[in-house]
């Protein structure tokens, strides 16, 4: 399984457009945390906070992970060596975790560069240090948790189709819906609302951003990566049937 997750980690590092997709991250970021002025913009907000950077994440991150994930099986499929890799020594869930992993692992690399963010605005703020450093890494484990979830998603579509654009659609579509959807249909289900918005991952990121990890929130994003890890070993395992 190590040696599938290298050779999809360092495949996707080694070529153009995946320099291309993770320089796109940090620098649409960038812009609009640097450059655009606005509500998400550091410079004019004139206090030390990257808040911006935790409200466009996870919108920049619909279109980042689907991007790194729609080649994953789509292109096993399409190029006919999807048979030749369930014919090697692993089960269908190393297949799935090796490539799951080296996705999650990208977007990983693609947050990196983002805590020079973290360490100009602490060493910028008056007096220096003048950051909520528990709201700050609360928001990051949260991104990791949705970037985690998306990935799973993303990995999910890519087994249905050998179609990369049509991988991409759907994991975009499912991704965005469970992020924001529960919240846009919750206030048509009256006094059920806030169990509905609570089945969305919103809820739970910003929750996680106040700088308290509770364990609903790790449960509930570890259930959705489980639920969307087992759809896509089911979904390789169908081939047999």
């Amino acid at each position: 399984m190590f040696s599938l997750f290298k050779k999809e980690f360092s495949s996707f590092l080694n070529t153009f457009i995946g320099a291309i997709i993770l320089g796109g991250f940090v620098l649409v970021n960038g812009l609009f945390l640097w450059v655009f002025s606005g509500n998400y913009n550091i410079l004019d907000n004139g206090y030390a906070s990257i808040d911006g950077l935790f409200s466009i994440a996870p919108i920049t991150f619909l279109f980042l992970i689907p991007a790194i994930t729609m080649r994953m099986f789509a292109e096993e499929r399409k190029s006919g060596t999807l048979e030749l890799l369930l014919t090697k020594p692993l089960t269908e869930l190393q297949v799935v975790l090796g490539k799951y992993l080296a996705a999650f692992a990208l977007v990983f690399v693609a947050l990196l560069p983002t805590l020079i963010w973290v360490v100009s605005v602490y060493f910028w703020g008056f007096p220096k240090g003048n950051i909520d450093l528990g709201g700050t890494w609360g928001s990051y484990i949260g991104l990791l948790f949705i970037g985690g979830a998306f990935t799973a998603i993303g990995v999910w579509a890519s087994t249905l189709t050998d179609n990369q654009a049509a991988a991409f659609l759907i994991s975009v579509s499912l991704s965005a819906f469970f992020y924001l959807g529960f919240e846009l249909i919750a206030p048509f289900f009256g006094k059920t609302e806030l169990i509905i918005q609570q089945l969305g991952a919103n809820a739970h990121y910003l929750s996680l951003s106040r700088g308290v990890i509770d364990s609903r929130d790790v449960i509930f994003f570890l259930s959705v990566i489980t639920l969307f890890i087992a759809l896509s070993r089911l979904s390789l395992e169908r081939r047999k049937w």
